[in-house]
């Protein structure tokens, strides 16, 4: 096992003084310009390492390795139980190193030790999934109705060259969900990790080499959005983008993506309602919709920020959120007693105190947390205290834009039908959450809500073999589940004349 860091002893063996290079075609090699950029840790403001800054020439050198690889390599060549064989490799040496993979996610982006652990079994069980599909993809036969004796069938085919651009707030697992669904169909991928946090994908390509997976196949380029992630988007010989990140950048993706028309999947943001009716058992409510938006300092795409109350129980209900928020230990991600831990970046510290300032200009009332917290150690990170609002309208800002920290809008309701339409007054549609002991309530709510994820008495519940994706502004295209695969498959029909 991995000698873990500390706070004390902050060292980890990934972060040894040497620039991280980019892997194109099984060899690590420096960007195209030799140009860097550095990383830094969010809870303590330290360097962490020098990082090829990758570019377009860099991503133009990816794509022509990633199409070798899927047209003339042993990677078109390969049967889907070698592919699985693979996969299954690759996970065990992720299983092997998980310690150490779950630790640079925390000193890369601040995540607590206490969640980026606690993620093994979903990584684990991504990867063991993927394995157990790829050797059962299939096409089916198909009975048409043509005059005289024409046989049709349909067969499911790899895409091709992948380029998959992955946000900073779960880097292993953002990783694992572009690259796992990729080499079980026979597709390669050009992965973009975020420039916030890089170190782990450039790890986990260290094993991917390990595991012998050819060379080309899976390649990692390392840059900034706007230069080597818009390469990647408009590139001509790229046939498909799996993008997670923001609905602005999913924009300019689509945009980009008419070059050549390639395919898109895209997981984008939200602002989820999350609703508790007075029926509900408010202790399982609780800590369920609190640790619905505080949980990785609010930075998860689907978190239930928008918290409507069933008035009767709003003020109870509220006060006992805040309160549960007041108490959350926030610090270091590699103290294990924390619970909460820095935003990502200075710019994202920026983002969501200015709308702390927008929250009480527009009249809402901060009854927890409300600022950035500066004393002691705290002066060395971006940390943000969790945050609620009282008195929120659905019309505040607050209340309609994706903030990406830990700040909760309560809001209360009188009625289901009401809640169902002020639930769905937003331009986004990702996730969900209904707390009651009704369940007929339960499934009307979930009928009516219109997100591609809807939690009853739970929240963030995710499973492999359960797909996630979003509706309206919240992107299209499924992640997990049978459905992830079929983005990255075509569908070709053939037709034999037998007489």
């Amino acid at each position: 096992m991995t000698a873990l860091p500390t706070v004390a002893n902050p060292h980890h063996p990934f972060l040894d003084g040497k620039p991280k290079k980019l892997l194109i075609g099984g060899r690590w090699v420096e960007a195209a310009s030799g140009e860097t950029f550095e990383t830094h840790n969010p809870a303590t403001g330290a360097h962490l390492a020098h990082v090829a800054k990758g570019d377009k020439e860099d991503i133009d050198r990816a794509v022509a390795a990633a199409r070798k690889a899927f047209e003339e390599g042993p990677w078109s060549r390969m049967k889907p139980y070698e592919r699985q064989r693979l996969i299954l490799k690759l996970a065990d040496l992720v299983e092997r190193h998980y310690e150490e993979l779950a630790t640079l996610d925390t000193i890369d982006m601040g995540a607590p030790v206490v969640r980026t652990f606690g993620n093994r079994q979903r990584v684990m069980g991504m990867l063991h999934y993927y394995a157990g599909l790829s050797i059962n993809i299939h096409g089916e036969t198909i009975d048409n109705s043509l005059p005289g004796e024409i046989f049709s069938y349909t067969l499911k085919e790899p895409v091709g060259v992948v380029g998959a651009i992955i946000p900073w707030n779960g880097p292993l697992t953002a990783c694992v969900w572009k690259i796992g669904p990729a080499l079980a169909t026979g597709c390669t991928i050009v992965l973009k990790p975020a420039e916030e946090a890089p170190l782990t994908a450039l790890r986990l390509g260290e094993l991917i080499v390990e595991a012998g997976i050819p060379d080309g196949v899976v390649n990692i380029v390392t840059g900034f959005g706007e230069t080597a992630g818009a390469a990647l988007a408009e590139h001509m010989d790229v046939d498909k983008i799996a993008f997670t990140g923001s609905h602005f950048t999913g924009q300019k993706i689509v945009h980009a993506s008419t070059s050549n028309l390639k395919r898109i999947s895209l997981e984008l943001g939200g602002k989820s309602p999350d609703i508790v009716f007075a029926d509900a058992d408010l202790d399982l409510a609780v800590p369920g919709a609190s640790m619905g938006v505080f949980a990785n300092s609010g930075q998860i795409c689907s978190a239930g920020t928008r918290l409507f109350v069933e008035r009767r129980i709003y003020d109870e209900f509220t006060e006992r959120v805040a309160d549960f928020g007041r108490k959350l230990r926030v610090g270091n991600g590699l103290d294990p007693e924390t619970q909460i831990g820095p935003l990502v970046s200075a710019e994202q510290l920026d983002r969501v105190t200015d709308y702390l300032s927008i929250g009480r200009q527009e009249g809402a009332r901060p009854i927890a947390g409300g600022m950035q917290l500066t004393d002691g150690d705290y002066a060395k990170g971006y940390f943000v205290a969790p945050t609620v609002f009282a008195d929120v309208r659905d019309d505040m800002r607050i209340a309609q834009e994706e903030i990406f920290g830990p700040v909760l809008s309560a809001i209360p309701f009188d009625d289901v039908e009401e809640v169902i339409r002020r639930g769905n007054q937003t331009q986004f549609g990702l996730g969900s959450g209904v707390w009651t002991r009704d369940v007929s309530k339960a499934h009307r709510v979930a009928k009516g809500l219109r997100a591609g994820s809807v939690w009853v008495n739970c929240y963030q519940a995710m499973d492999p073999a359960v797909p996630f994706g979003g509706y309206k502004m919240s992107g299209y295209g499924r992640e997990s589940g049978i459905q992830h695969l079929e983005e990255y498959l075509n569908v070709k029909a053939v037709w034999i004349k037998t007489a």
